[in-house]
């Protein structure tokens, strides 16, 4: 074998080397996409797409002001996790569950109701992905640990059949948030639209959340120094911003968050409607846009 022969060699062995360690750390990341208002979509290392509270024709998606349908631009989600019934966090499950077959998680009330009034496919439901505050699950084949936690807040569905003898809203189980403990990422928390509440300091306890996304809009939710609070109980490490600037009524902007956070020493990250956070293992590498 000529010199120049195993030179080349070696070097197409180093070449694989490199190629396969690049796949080892490309396939240990965990993307987070923010779409505005409450709804983000979570990418696992090994490829599972789950979306939460996907109202993604929300008018602070970059998507909706193109005036394009974003649910068009949908190629792919497994799981659907709703944390309560209202319009806004509901938003455009049943349609994305009709285009890719994504399993609901959701209270059982909430999860029934779906399927009976708003036509979400009843074979996508289940109990095994059915539960309550206090459950938890593991789906996409095991990777994914989501815990339902409590919350404080209401929540009523939208009725399509509603008339002068029906009401427009009906009962949608009770709220909830979630925790999603991904294997191989970060654990994260997203607090549906939950007011402040002491045992959130059990959230902690049991999980320590990474990043905590936290209504922060006021109003309906939790004002901006409370959410900041929340974020301690639950012993964030980040904490990120939802549910504001969507309506008039809410908190316009998280600069209130932010500078609530830093007096607690956690650290703020910023994110705009269509951006992304991208996690190696449990560190953010690229994020906020």
């Amino acid at each position: 074998m000529s010199t120049r022969f195993r030179n080349a060699v070696l070097v197409a062995n180093l070449i694989g080397v490199l190629f396969a360690a690049t796949s080892a750390v490309a396939g240990q990341q965990t993307t987070l996409i923010w779409h505005g208002h409450a709804a983000f979509e979570v990418r696992t290392p090994a490829g599972a797409v789950i979306l939460i509270d996907p109202w993604l024709k929300n008018p602070l998606n970059p998507l909706t002001k193109e005036k394009q349908d974003p649910v068009e631009q949908v190629t792919k989600a497994d799981y659907i996790l709703i944390t309560h019934g209202h319009f806004d966090h509901v938003g455009d499950a049943v349609a994305i569950a009709k285009k890719t077959g994504a399993k609901l998680v959701a209270n059982f009330e909430l999860g029934t109701n779906l399927v009976k009034l708003q036509g979400f496919p009843k074979e996508q439901i289940g109990f095994d992905t059915m539960m309550n505050p206090g459950g938890e699950i593991r789906i996409a084949n095991g990777e994914v640990l989501v815990a339902m936690t409590p919350a404080v807040h209401s929540s009523g569905m939208g009725n399509p059949t509603a008339n002068e003898q029906s009401p427009d809203l009906v009962y949608g189980g009770n709220p909830g948030g979630y925790v999603l403990k991904i294997r191989g990422g970060p654990t994260l928390y997203h607090s549906g639209d939950t007011a402040y509440f002491k045992d959130m300091e059990v959230i902690g306890e049991q999980y320590a959340p990474d990043v905590a996304m936290l209504n922060i809009g006021g109003h309906f939710g939790m004002e901006p120094a409370m959410a900041a609070r929340a974020a301690s109980s639950v012993k964030a490490k980040t904490a990120i911003a939802h549910h504001y600037g969507t309506f008039p009524v809410l908190t316009q902007d998280a600069t209130g968050f932010a500078e609530a956070l830093k007096k607690r020493g956690i650290r703020f990250q910023k994110m705009v409607p269509g951006g992304s956070i991208i996690f190696d293992g449990k560190t953010v590498i690229t994020g906020g846009r």
